[in-house]
């Protein structure tokens, strides 16, 4: 049987919240995040992007590029409460549900509690749905795996709905600019251009070995997505115990754009560690220790698996930003733990999972 799978990913979501509750915002450049000297943009409108302001992006540079940018503090409570009404839209067709953030999730409707043949006309009824009780618009990716669902999503945003069916999957891809591939970020896409692959169809010419030489095991990932092969399930279950990582700074760190940087860099190894060890949870933990040696901890529980450097990255950003005082103090150490100890799994008794170890992931800065 093909499998039809839906990729939901929310338009601008902080961006979008605030501009809606906000009816002053409506069609004007939103920065979501603090407006200071040592200010960083965590999310930022479509009207923003244009000129330029994406994510992590620091607020000096924001404002030099538009100097009537308004900036608003982000809401988090209110963007996990939409994200909740969203994902309960997704329970009401299929439990094979996998967020990989707030605001995206993958959807299996190969069978689906509503008996509805087109995957495509339950993409359309869910983004229906979602802006009949959010007032938010979705765009949405329908293929016969994930790959291919992720990459439809983004590809007529924003408001958009795009059908990748298998008949037309490889001439798709083989027009495809490997930019445009999941897992492979401007680094790797750089390294490809310099070695004369810049589509799908260049990527097809190499074998696997050759391609497994120069980007090591995730070049086997490249050379079946160049085929249209993704047999990654959208998974929904996978918990076992707590893992975690931690950096002691040789110089004490005091500017925003620098804290992401660390924290991006501890998330790429926190994520390491869990994607090695099988290890996935729902709870993701802060470790901030400042000059003065007092430490504070911030957690965040959600109600799905943290198992992709995206989502530990989005989850510590957000975190992050919520410590008030974040911008007044210098920061000796900094960590990032998963844990969920109140349910626990053997290996023995933990399922297998398919997953590939990426490297790079391209920033949410393109949603």
């Amino acid at each position: 049987m093909i499998r039809k799978i839906i990729h939901i990913d929310m338009d601008a979501f902080y961006a979008s919240i605030e501009q809606r509750d906000n009816p002053e915002y409506r069609g004007k450049p939103v920065a979501v995040g603090y407006g200071g000297k040592r200010g960083v943009v965590a999310a930022a409108s479509y009207e923003a992007r244009r000129y330029g302001i994406h994510s992590a992006m620091a607020s000096v540079i924001a404002l030099q590029k538009c100097p009537h940018l308004i900036f608003v503090m982000p809401r988090f409570d209110i963007y996990r409460e939409v994200s909740h009404q969203i994902m309960q839209i997704f329970l009401e067709y299929t439990d094979k549900v996998e967020p990989l953030s707030l605001d995206e999730a993958f959807l299996d409707v190969t069978v689906n509690k509503k008996g509805i043949h087109s995957a495509t006309a339950i993409a359309k009824e869910i983004k229906q749905k979602i802006y009949n009780r959010t007032r938010l618009t979705a765009s949405a990716g329908v293929s016969y795996n994930k790959f291919l669902a992720k990459i439809a999503s983004d590809y007529r945003k924003p408001n958009g709905l795009f059908v990748i069916p298998p008949e037309k999957a490889e001439a798709f891809i083989e027009r495809l600019p490997v930019e445009r591939f999941f897992g492979v970020g401007k680094v790797t896409a750089a390294r490809m251009n310099e070695m004369g692959i810049k589509t799908g169809y260049d990527l097809k010419q190499w074998a696997e070995t050759d391609l497994v030489k120069h980007f090591g095991k995730v070049g086997s990932v490249y050379y079946w997505f160049a085929r249209g092969i993704d047999d990654r399930e959208v998974e929904s279950e996978h918990i076992r115990k707590s893992l975690g990582t931690e950096e002691t700074f040789p110089e004490d760190i005091y500017e925003m754009v620098d804290a992401l940087r660390a924290l991006d860099e501890i998330s790429e190894e926190l994520y390491r560690r869990a994607e090695k060890r099988k290890f996935f949870a729902k709870t993701l933990t802060l470790k901030i220790k400042y000059a003065d040696f007092t430490l504070i901890t911030r957690s965040r529980t959600v109600d799905y698996l943290i198992k992709t450097y995206h989502q530990i990255f989005e989850l510590g950003k957000e975190l992050l930003l919520s410590v008030e005082d974040i911008q007044e103090k210098k920061i000796r150490l900094m960590g990032l733990s998963l844990r969920n100890p109140e349910m626990e799994i053997s290996r023995e008794e933990q399922p297998l999972q398919l997953s590939f170890d990426f490297k790079e992931f391209d920033d949410s800065s393109s949603k």
